[in-house]
C-alpha cells in the first residue's frame, strides 16, 4: 500500500483499534471481574451477555471481523514500521517499539484464550467461573494469562494515544504531553480490573 491509500488504511487501522476492539476488551475485563464478586456473580454477567440474541453473527460482525482486519494490518505495520528517532522521543520510540511487541503477543495470546473459551464452547463445553478456574489455577497459565492481558491493556492504552494524535484531537506537545499521563492512568486502571479477574479465577478464596 502506499501514498493516500495507505494514510486511509492506517486510520481505519487506527479506528477500528478502538471501536470496537477496544470497547469490546474494556467490556470482556469488565464482565470478568464480577468473578471478584463470587461464582454466580460471574456466571450470571457472563450468561447475560450470551445471551443476546444472535449472538454468533453480532461476535463476527462486530469483534472477529475488525480484530482479524486490525491484525493483519498492524503485522504489515509492525514490520515496515521504524523507529524515528528524530521526529520521536527517546520515550515515545519506546511506546512505539512496545505497541508492536505486544500486538504480537496478542496474536498468540487470543489464538489460545479462544481456543480454550469460544472454541471449546462450540465443542460443547459451558463457558463459566469454573472453566476458567480450571485453567488460571494452573501458574503457568495464569502467568500467561496475566501477560496477555497487560498486553492487550497496554496496547489500547498506547494505541488510545496514537489515535488521538491521528485523528487530530492532540496535535500541540503539551496535549501530547497530558495526553500520554492519561493514557498511563488508562493503562493502570483497566489493567488492575483484569489482573483481579484473573486472581479471582485462579484463588477465589482471596476475594471471600
Amino acid at each position: 500500500m502506499a501514498g493516500k491509500n495507505e494514510f486511509y488504511w492506517r486510520r481505519l487501522h487506527s479506528l477500528l483499534g478502538v471501536i470496537p476492539v477496544g470497547v469490546f476488551l474494556v467490556q470482556h475485563l469488565i464482565i470478568n471481574h464480577f468473578a471478584t464478586l463470587g461464582e454466580e456473580a460471574f456466571n450470571n454477567a457472563a450468561g447475560f451477555i450470551g445471551d443476546f440474541p444472535f449472538i454468533i453473527i453480532l461476535e463476527f460482525v462486530v469483534i472477529y471481523i475488525p480484530l482479524v482486519f486490525h491484525a493483519i494490518l498492524g503485522i504489515y505495520i509492525a514490520f515496515t514500521a521504524k523507529n524515528n528517532p528524530v521526529r520521536l522521543s527517546f520515550f515515545r520510540n519506546w511506546m512505539f517499539a512496545l505497541q508492536r511487541i505486544t500486538g504480537i503477543i496478542l496474536l498468540f495470546f487470543i489464538a489460545w484464550h479462544v481456543w480454550e473459551t469460544r472454541i471449546q464452547k462450540a465443542l460443547g463445553a459451558e463457558v463459566d467461573f469454573q472453566m476458567m478456574s480450571d485453567i488460571l489455577s494452573n501458574p503457568v497459565m495464569l502467568i500467561i494469562y496475566i501477560l496477555g492481558v497487560l498486553s492487550a491493556t497496554f496496547h489500547l492504552s498506547n494505541g488510545l494515544w496514537g489515535f488521538l494524535v491521528k485523528w487530530g484531537i492532540t496535535q500541540s506537545p503539551r496535549a501530547q504531553y497530558i495526553s500520554s499521563w492519561v493514557m498511563g492512568i488508562v493503562f493502570v486502571i483497566i489493567s488492575t480490573v483484569g489482573i483481579r479477574a484473573a486472581l479471582a479465577f485462579a484463588y477465589p478464596q482471596w476475594f471471600v
